[in-house]
């Protein structure tokens, strides 16, 4: 059976993942910068890679909390 504390524990991941993967602050320079401190030139991806990516991404992080929180070990009984 599922406790109210790994529901919540699964929630506050998810949350902490959106949280992530949403904020552009994090994610974006402004064009000045990314010239001067960057030898990198940016390459656009294409919308369905990133998405894909991302859905593999969070498919696997869900797929390692499942097997962690939410599988029951069987036991032998004797």
């Amino acid at each position: 059976m599922v406790t109210k504390s790994k529901i919540l524990a699964y929630l506050v991941s998810l949350g902490i993942l959106g949280g992530v993967a949403v904020n552009p602050a994090m994610a974006k320079l402004s064009e000045d910068q990314s010239h001067k401190t960057s030898q990198f030139s940016k390459i656009e991806q294409p919308l369905l890679l990133k998405v894909g990516v991302t859905l593999g991404g969070v498919v696997l992080i869900g797929a390692e909390l499942w097997w962690f929180l939410l599988s029951k070990p069987q036991s032998n009984k004797s």
